[in-house]
């Protein structure tokens, strides 16, 4: 069985290489959220407006909403293998193909680098406005550049390899799992009036559960600059010294890494929701951001997802020899 996993996790991957992620309303991320959507409704009816009320909501809310999601893959998984091996091992691994956003991301954030090409400052705007959450009507081609490389650089966790790492762990059902708290987080993880207390649980659940990822992606990253030929010796410089530089315990892991390896400098203050957030600086900026470094962040993207699909499948591979050899 875990060697079944292990063909399906590196079956996602390569499907997600060829494919990327299907523009389907059926696709599981979305009926998470939808399934987010409605227990929200319901929770907020029932509970009065209070913090310690709307704390306990939002705990139940994502409680729920792991359970549903990671029971529904672990049965249709279990149901699949049932029937025939090879029946569960495609179902697992188009699952794992799901819950993969590799090619989904270079593809977006190429988008954009191809708008800074042509110099198209407005096509640009919209264009990575469909990757970040902050304010872009008013970025110019630097920041929209910056907003561009940190998407690419903070996702390489959340988006590859936190999800690679879970589904290694225990396959499919346990990709679901991490998709649905990372889908809360996004979803309810706000610290606006709204979701202060609503979503404090789900925030600090995805603090939990991207920890140890998001490390392994910053020291993934750093093998990656060191075979691209990048500064590896400045991504690990400026990844000590500015990896807690974000409100988030994990997302300046990889940023600051991505920063120090292309001798950028990336962060800093931004709006959302029309409001102005001050952030410290990452990376020293060597040089000026430029649209070809969306093109370097993508290639030590997909470097460090190399790197850990190696280690990770070695991993797994050594734990079934051994069980197998003394259980």
């Amino acid at each position: 069985m875990f060697l079944y996993s292990l063909c399906a996790l590196f079956a996602g991957m390569l499907l997600d290489c060829l494919l990327g992620d299907p523009d389907t309303p059926l696709h599981p991320i979305r009926l998470t959220g939808r399934l987010i959507e409605k227990c929200e409704i319901f929770l907020r009816l029932i509970f009065k407006p209070d913090k310690k009320s709307m704390r306990l909501a939002g705990m139940l809310l994502a409680v729920t909403v792991c359970l549903c999601v990671t029971g529904a893959a672990f049965a249709v998984i279990s149901l699949s293998y049932a029937l025939h091996t090879l029946c569960g091992i495609c179902s697992e691994a188009v699952l794992c193909w799901l819950f993969l956003a590799a090619r989904s991301l270079c593809t977006e954030s190429m988008r954009v680098y191809d708008r800074l090409a042509s110099d198209d400052i407005e096509g640009a705007r919209q264009a990575v406005s469909r990757i970040v959450g902050r304010d872009t009507e008013n970025l110019d081609a630097d920041g929209i550049a910056r907003a561009a490389v940190e998407t690419v650089a903070e996702n390489l966790s959340d988006g590859v390899i936190a999800p690679m790492f879970y589904m290694l762990l225990g396959g499919a059902a346990a990709g679901a799992f991490y998709k649905a708290v990372n889908t809360l987080d996004s979803m309810v993880g706000y610290k606006n009036e709204k979701y202060i207390d609503f979503g404090f649980f789900s925030a600090k659940l995805d603090d939990a559960v991207n920890f140890l990822p998001s490390r392994i992606s910053a020291l993934a990253m750093t093998a990656a600059a060191f075979i691209l030929g990048y500064d590896f010796k400045n991504a690990a410089r400026i990844f000590k010294r500015d990896r807690y530089k974000h409100p988030s315990p994990n997302s300046a892991q990889t940023e600051s890494v991505c920063a120090g390896a292309l001798g950028i400098r990336l962060a800093g203050d931004n709006y959302y929701f029309g409001r102005l957030y001050k952030k410290p600086y990452i990376g020293d900026g060597i040089r000026q951001i430029q649209a070809e470094d969306i093109r370097r962040a993508n290639r030590l993207m997909y470097v460090s997802a190399a790197v850990c699909a190696l280690l990770f499948g070695l991993f797994k591979l050594a734990f079934v020899l051994l069980w197998r050899r003394f259980m």
